[in-house]
């Protein structure tokens, strides 16, 4: 039915049911709808996203639940019915319910827990006691396992007597008697083999496992190299603990998305959404950086008082100096986003530093050639059409602004290209090597190679 109809006639006819009040009416109407139809109209219905959660049957409720964004979930569950939020959580899978938990405040996480079911409550704290960002926060513990010695009828039976409770048996993981983690073996094969066969005669030996302390990122990396829907996850001593499914990864991969591109953007990574992280927070976020890169322009200013006499006795430097600080800061931001997002991607790591230097010292210069190129045109074009009179010694002027962008773009692009692989090699996030911090350092060099460019062409002329 929802899939017939489109966002409008969507809106419409929920506008229609909830006007008539009828529990039943409404019941149906949502739960025939697609989950993501359910999310967007709590989405464009913000005073009535409680209750359509309240209608909906618990398991869809919990499935609609796990894909709201952090501020709805908080509103729903805070004004849910008591009843009905404890049946909620105790609904959701371990590793949503941990994820959810995990952006409350301790207090609130300490009475939410008081509504879980026992066994709930215990895997949920178990959870939850792995450190933050690690794969323990992202596995679940319910998965189909079997032992070696099994024949493939009874894993069937198996499947069919514990599968319905777990997230995922396209993968079947084979264990011993300690627990420990032997093979993982598709349902295909399982399906495709004769009844009386044994696993140990299916197992190959050949699986990846993540280690429950490894961070998220690295669960990334493997879901990518590796063509599976679920991962399984185990300790020091190869002990089976959970999984990890890819709808998990996903969520990690874009939520490390926005917090790279925040950080590349010079501020703190937000926690919640822009609109509803407070004023205070949002202004401690975003301060932090904007006096680190604040001093550093100060700096800027620094060096060309140092130049004041250069700048008093040639005025027509003067004219330059915001096209000679922006190109060099531009080119250095360029680099430093591509190598961030190649890096990021796994295209390059810290051993590729010289393969690097390399393309941007060709580049770099090939660049500044392009610009410098520009700028000498312009100088050249605007004096001999008289809109703008550079002095007699024009063409030392125009040589200067072509060696000092070669000089200064070429220095950025070197700079914004090396310093993310730096900082990860000091074991720190690459994406705080942000274009404003890369422009400003940028800046500041600029100004010294600049006017050393000037010294050196008009040096006994017009300096």
């Amino acid at each position: 039915m929802s899939l017939e109809m489109d966002e409008t006639t969507l809106q419409q006819r929920f506008e229609e049911v909830i006007a008539s009040e009828n529990k039943l009416d409404i019941q149906e109407f949502l739960n025939d709808q697609n989950i993501s139809d359910v999310a967007n109209l709590i989405y464009e219905n913000a005073d009535f996203e409680t209750q359509i959660v309240a209608h909906l049957s618990i398991h869809r409720a919990a499935s609609v639940f796990k894909i709201l964004d952090l501020s709805e979930q908080k509103r729903i569950i805070k004004n849910l019915p008591a009843f009905k939020s404890a049946e909620l959580l105790n609904e959701l899978p371990a590793d949503d319910r941990v994820d959810f938990l995990a952006e409350l405040p301790t207090g609130t996480v300490r009475e939410l827990l008081k509504t879980l079911g026992n066994e709930e409550r215990k895997i949920t704290l178990e959870l939850l006691g792995y450190p933050e960002n690690s794969v323990g926060r992202l596995m679940t513990p319910d998965y189909v396992y079997v032992y070696e010695y099994n024949t493939v009828r009874e894993v069937l039976e198996t499947i069919r007597r514990y599968g319905t409770n777990t997230e995922t048996i396209d993968v079947i993981y084979v264990i011993n008697q300690k627990g420990e983690l032997l093979d993982d073996i598709r349902i295909r094969d399982f399906i495709l083999a004769s009844p009386e066969v044994k696993v140990n005669e299916l197992m190959d030996d050949r699986f990846i496992a993540l280690h429950v302390n490894d961070d998220q990122e690295l669960a990334n990396e493997a879901f990518k190299m590796n063509n599976r829907v679920a991962l399984p996850v185990t300790d020091a001593q190869n002990i089976l603990l959970g999984i990890v499914t890819i709808d998990d990864v996903l969520w990690v991969a874009n939520e490390e998305f926005s917090e790279d591109i925040q950080k590349i953007g010079g501020t703190e990574a937000l926690e919640e959404p822009y609109l509803d992280i407070s004023i205070p927070k949002l202004v401690k976020k975003r301060a932090g950086w904007l006096v680190i890169l604040f001093l550093g322009e100060m700096l800027t200013a620094t060096a060309m008082q140092y130049f004041q006499k250069e700048i008093e006795a040639a005025t027509v430097l003067a004219l330059f100096i915001p096209l000679i600080m922006s190109s060099g800061g531009n080119s250095g931001s360029q680099a430093s986003t591509l190598i961030i997002q190649a890096m990021a991607l796994g295209e390059l790591t810290i051993a590729d530093w010289w393969k690097v230097m390399r393309r941007e010292l060709i580049s770099g210069f090939l660049l500044g050639v392009i610009l410098g190129s520009i700028g000498l045109l312009r100088i050249f074009i605007w004096q001999s059409l008289h809109i703008f009179d550079y002095g007699i010694y024009w063409q030392l002027v125009g040589f200067t602004i072509f060696f000092s962008l070669i000089g200064i773009v070429l220095w950025g692009s070197l700079m914004g290209s090396m310093l993310p692989i730096i900082l990860k090699r000091l074991k720190l996030d690459p994406a705080a090597s942000s274009a404003p911090f890369v422009a400003t350092l940028v800046d500041v060099t600029g100004i010294v190679i600049y006017f050393s460019v000037a010294y050196f062409f008009l040096k006994g002329i017009l300096l």
